[in-house]
C-alpha cells in the first residue's frame, strides 16, 4: 500500500489529529514507562484538586507532566527505531539509546522538582 498525501488543509490536519491519538494510545498501552507517568499524573491532578493548587501551580504541574510524557514519547521513538536499523547491540545505538535515557531523566528531575515545590507546603 502506497502513502498519499493528503494535501487538504481540513481533512489533513484531522488525519494528523487521528494519528497522534493513535500514537499517544500505544504509548499509554504499551510503555511501562508511559504508564506509570500518566499514572503519577492522574494521582498528582487528583492532589491539585484536593489540595486545591492556585492557578499557577496548575500551570507548572500540567507543563511539567507534558514536558516528561513529551520526552519520554521521544525516547521510546529513538529507542524503538535504533532497535529497528540494528537489532543486535553496537555500541554507537547503545549511547544513542542512553542520550535519550538521560533526557527523560532531566526531565523527571525538574518535574519532581516542581511537585515537591507545590505539594511539600501543603504539608507543612
Amino acid at each position: 500500500m502506497e502513502f498519499e498525501k493528503d494535501n487538504s488543509f481540513f481533512t489533513g490536519r484531522l488525519k494528523s489529529i487521528g494519528f497522534a491519538f493513535k500514537g499517544a494510545y500505544k504509548l499509554i498501552t504499551t510503555e511501562h514507562s508511559v504508564m506509570v507517568q500518566s499514572t503519577i499524573a492522574v494521582l498528582l491532578i487528583i492532589a491539585g484538586f484536593i489540595f486545591e493548587i492556585s492557578r499557577l501551580e496548575w500551570m507548572m504541574q500540567l507543563l511539567a507532566f507534558g514536558l516528561v510524557l513529551g520526552i519520554e514519547s521521544l525516547n521510546t521513538a529513538v529507542e524503538k527505531l535504533a532497535d529497528f536499523i540494528h537489532p543486535e547491540f553496537h555500541n554507537k545505538i547503545g549511547f544513542i539509546k542512553d542520550i535519550a535515557a538521560g533526557a527523560v531523566l532531566f526531565s523527571a528531575m525538574a518535574a519532581i522538582a516542581i511537585g515537591l515545590l507545590i505539594y511539600v507546603p501543603k504539608f507543612m
